[in-house]
């Protein structure tokens, strides 16, 4: 890799690094930490930046800094010494974490893993239905508070959709039979026979209880499979045991668990 170089992406730049990504990801699950999705999902915010490394122009790797973690995809031909050693020098103190990219000199963090599910497409019934623009406003209500401290607005909904990945998107909302938005799931396509992602997901606090989130992870799972998801993944917390249970009450499989690297010390 003397040839490796490192790219900084805006927003409108995310084209060949979300295309390289579909290309990376696999049938069943995802395989890095990165899948289109996760990008698509980070698009909200118009000032993001990405990362694109490319060997003699052709990319090896993707990904960006979420808070003080660095979330990074490689080819599954990349040689990852090079790739790690340029992370080690990207990475400033404080950002301590590594998803997806073993680093030199770091090690795995034994505590708080992330669980890959992954789902089967098969017939369901479910209660959801597509968000259209009249819906947005809803779709934000739910995300809003399903996660507290959630910066989602519509203008951000608006912006994600807008993005290179809002043709990705699939989403769904569940209401109650009085027409409240009880919950809600957006879902990311990767391409036919590729595995695709929910990200995020989110029961209005109300609501709970009722099976309104499970319609929403099915109703986003349908619409993938009838776009030519090979299958749909999540990851979450381990220790987030009423997300594992919702997942798998919905027909998830756990397929693996993955723990960070961390910086030593």
């Amino acid at each position: 890799m003397g040839s490796l170089k490192r790219h900084l992406l805006t927003p409108a730049e995310t084209g060949p690094a979300l295309r390289a990504l579909s290309e990376w990801t696999p049938a069943d699950a995802p395989g890095g930490a990165l899948h289109p999705g996760d990008v698509g999902w980070h698009l909200r915010f118009d000032d993001a930046e990405f990362l694109l490394w490319t060997d003699e122009g052709v990319p090896v790797a993707a990904g960006f800094l979420d808070a003080h973690v660095l979330r990074v995809t490689t080819a599954p031909d990349a040689d990852l010494g090079p790739l790690g050693a340029d992370a080690d020098q990207l990475l400033q103190p404080g950002d301590n974490w590594c998803d997806g990219l073993p680093i030199p000199g770091w090690e795995r963090d034994p505590d708080d893993p992330w669980v890959v599910l992954s789902w089967t497409p098969r017939p369901v019934a479910s209660r959801a239905e597509p968000v259209g623009e009249s819906d947005a406003a809803d779709r934000v209500l739910v995300q809003r508070s399903a996660f507290t401290g959630s910066t989602f607005t519509l203008e951000r909904w608006q912006t994600m959709k807008a993005s290179p990945a809002g043709d990705l998107a699939v989403e769904a909302l569940v209401r109650t039979p009085a027409g409240a938005p009880a919950a809600a799931a957006t879902g990311w396509f990767a391409g036919a026979g590729r595995c695709g992602l929910l990200e995020p997901v989110g029961s209005h606090p109300d609501h709970r209880g009722h099976g309104y989130g499970r319609d929403a992870v099915l109703g986003v799972c349908a619409a993938l499979a009838g776009r030519g998801a090979s299958a749909v993944a999540v990851c979450t917390p381990a220790g987030n045991e009423a997300a594992v249970a919702l997942y798998r009450s919905a027909g998830f499989t756990i397929v693996r668990e993955s723990h960070d690297w961390v910086r030593p010390g």
